[in-house]
């Protein structure tokens, strides 16, 4: 493993020379256990230009570091950004890249105090933006492996569901999603991707609808969006139910997004433009008369964001390379009657994509 977080250490160094710095100081927390390991709520990481780190983070994890990442320089104290600069091996006045999308106002003036106190009041900062996560793009075997983990997660937990009658009339959305997150965490998880979204009847048309205190009730479709996460890396699924007496509009439009699912899923290979990906999907929808009714895109990478790079939309710039893992999730959503959305986890492995969603997608009457 230190092998590869050097080996990660040393493309964001690569990265960060590009854009102009001779370091990188890394305050998201994602993107600090991505480098070295560490998997704590607080610290910092600077990046040298030769991929050397230097890590610091406060005395609640003095253990947990050392345990987790042995192979960058350790500092405990709670002032993190003073920790790490006050180890920087070049010149305190060299340009310093910062993550400027993690970086809030008063932490840039925090940073202002430091490089002053260090006598390097005037050093440039450069301002950079996906320098970690365009290398996080990439995953390797493992992180296939965690993320195909976390899909086994919601497929068990998704199977106990439909087997033990927690999606029943009569219970509300709120108790559906308590019910699966349970579900989740006995299945392994160690917490939700995202807020698990339970979108009954009429709400179904809202594709982030929070649960509330509506009851399941007759002629329903239920929308349900839900991922877990094991250590640190997240998955994304969607299935769509239906109870007895759905309207066969509703009906209908199931069996389209369904067409347009397994369509795109197929289409995913190594090289295919990602817009050319989301057109696959979107065209069985629009050529069955919904278009209007699909707005959000067709998909997004996942790792550990459940929302990263690349984008798969009509907009996207991307072209699907072996190690993206990214979502498949076309819908249709009607305003005043419901929704449908059917959504897999799909890694691009060895030219081709394979779904790390294994429940079927098939309609579910209950």
């Amino acid at each position: 493993m230190s092998d590869r977080l050097a080996a990660r250490r040393r493309a964001v160094a690569s990265a960060t020379a590009e854009a102009g710095a001779t370091a990188l100081l890394v305050t998201d927390p994602r993107n600090i256990a991505y480098l070295t390991g560490f998997r704590g709520s607080g610290g910092a990481v600077l990046v040298e230009d030769d991929g050397e780190a230097v890590l610091c983070t406060d005395s609640r994890y003095e253990l947990q570091v050392v345990e987790q990442a042995p192979d960058v320089g350790h500092v405990i104290s709670r002032e993190y950004v003073a920790g790490v600069l006050g180890r920087r091996r070049g010149p305190a006045d060299a340009p310093l890249a910062v993550e400027a999308d993690a970086m809030t106002l008063s932490a840039a003036t925090a940073l202002r105090r430091v490089l002053a106190e260090l006598g390097a009041a005037d050093a440039p900062l450069v301002e950079t933006s996906g320098v970690v996560e365009s290398v996080r793009r990439a995953k390797d075997s493992d992180e296939i492996g965690l993320i195909e983990r976390a899909c086994r997660v919601v497929d068990d937990a998704w199977t106990h569901v439909l087997a033990h009658g927690v999606l029943a009339t009569g219970r509300s959305e709120r108790e559906v999603a308590a019910d699966l997150e349970h579900a989740m965490r006995r299945a392994g998880s160690d917490g939700v991707a995202f807020e698990t979204i339970v979108a009954s009847g009429p709400n179904g048309a809202f594709p982030h609808h929070v649960p509330g205190d509506r009851l399941l009730a007759p002629g329903d479709l239920v929308v349900v969006d839900f991922g877990a996460t094991v250590s640190g890396y997240a998955s994304d699924c969607t299935r769509t139910v239906a109870f007895a007496g759905a309207a066969d509009r509703l009906l209908d439009a199931y069996q389209v997004v369904s067409r347009a699912h397994r369509a795109g899923v197929s289409a995913v290979r190594e090289g295919l433009a990602c817009g050319e990906l989301d057109g696959v999907s979107r065209g069985i929808i629009s050529d069955a008369g919904f278009g209007e009714h699909f707005g959000h895109s067709l998909g997004h990478g996942v790792g550990l964001d459940v929302h990263e790079a690349p984008a798969v939309s009509t907009r996207s710039a991307s072209t699907l390379s072996d190690g993206d893992v990214i979502t498949i999730e076309p819908g249709i959503y009607l305003p005043g009657l419901g929704g449908i959305r059917i959504e897999d986890t799909v890694a691009v492995t060895g030219g081709s994509g394979r779904s790390l969603t294994t429940t079927s997608t098939a309609l579910t009457v209950l």
